[in-house]
């Protein structure tokens, strides 16, 4: 007799218990980056909206941030860390490339032996992070899981890419996820578009830098094309995430977009006809772009001012490198 596989099953739901951030401990004004690339603190609020951003000290890595945050959300959360069997960690700037980021961060937060690994998804490695979350949950894999998106970016710009080095801050943001008697996290709409790859990224190869024939590799983006993907292609799919959610624009409390550019959320929220009760995060005037951390960074700072926020929707959607991306509707903690 063939014997039977027993296939687990998890929750019928889940929901976002809570949210953490950490920052880079230096806030970088506009005025000390323009000199590399020729520009003054006008033409960047006027292109970017960016006042200052937060930048790590030297001694600080992308693993310090992603623990600091991931703290803070699970003592807010109420779960044990020890309960937490699943870490997942969004990042394009893990200091090393291996081991990943989030084993060494469950070993420090107490989550040992939680499953852990990275997500290379750039700025939408957050919304995959939480999609990933939902369905091991769901599945039976896990029964709460930390979704962290952490980044130093001032290790990998050049000061003198007039494209992006004065985009670029440092943080990360971290949620913890769990079962819920209610929907909580509604269907992920996501996808990628390769054939752009070349439209932001890495400019070298790290062997490329071993070998000598190019120097320390850097982020450099096609400011223009990411622009117009950005508006045109990804309201296309925020509407998708709305639609697959079954709600509309007006029953959100709140929309947070990947903080990449203060002209592109504005432009985001007016293709997508927001009323003007639902709040646009907008962190990236005092922290900058944090790729995998934004989502997560702005979302907390929305919670933190406005805390009547907590049992609204949220629609949450990241693109970035490799033209990746990810969108899904949330209730906010």
């Amino acid at each position: 007799m063939t014997r039977s596989l027993i296939q687990p099953t998890g929750a019928a739901h889940t929901r976002i218990y809570s949210y953490g951030a950490a920052r880079g401990e230096i806030a970088v004004p506009n005025d000390d980056l323009i000199g590399p690339i020729d520009s003054s603190d006008e033409w960047i609020r006027q292109r970017t909206g960016i006042v200052t951003r937060t930048r790590a000290v030297a001694e600080t890595d992308a693993i310090d941030l992603a623990t600091d945050a991931a703290r803070e959300a699970i003592e807010r959360s109420g779960v044990d860390a020890s309960q937490v069997d699943a870490v997942i960690v969004a990042t394009i700037s893990n200091p090393k490339q291996s081991p990943s980021v989030s084993a060494i961060v469950a070993d420090r937060v107490g989550a040992n032996p939680a499953a852990a690994y990275d997500v290379n998804a750039a700025c939408a490695g957050f919304a995959y992070g939480v999609a990933q979350a939902d369905a091991l949950i769901r599945a039976g894999a896990a029964h709460y899981a930390l979704v962290i998106g952490t980044e130093k970016l001032s290790d990998i710009v050049d000061p003198a890419d007039r494209s992006i080095s004065f985009l670029l801050g440092d943080g990360a943001g971290a949620a913890v996820v769990g079962p819920s008697d209610t929907p909580g996290i509604g269907p992920t709409v996501w996808g990628s578009d390769g054939s752009k790859a070349d439209a932001v990224g890495m400019n070298h190869t790290l062997t490329e830098f071993r070998d000598g024939v190019a120097p320390w590799p850097t982020l450099r983006q096609e400011g223009p094309t990411v622009f117009r993907w950005a508006v045109w292609e990804m309201v296309k799919v925020a509407r998708q995430a709305l639609e697959a959610a079954g709600v509309e624009a007006s029953d959100l409390a709140a929309f947070v977009p990947h903080q990449a550019n203060m002209r592109i959320i504005d432009e985001f929220a007016k293709q997508l006809g927001l009323p003007d009760t639902v709040l646009v995060g907008r962190d990236i005037e005092t922290t900058g772009n944090t790729s995998a951390a934004s989502i997560p960074l702005a979302t907390h700072r929305l919670l933190e001012e406005h805390p009547e926020l907590s049992g609204g929707l949220a629609l949450q959607i990241g693109f970035g490198a490799g033209l990746v991306f990810g969108a899904q509707v949330v209730v906010l903690p």
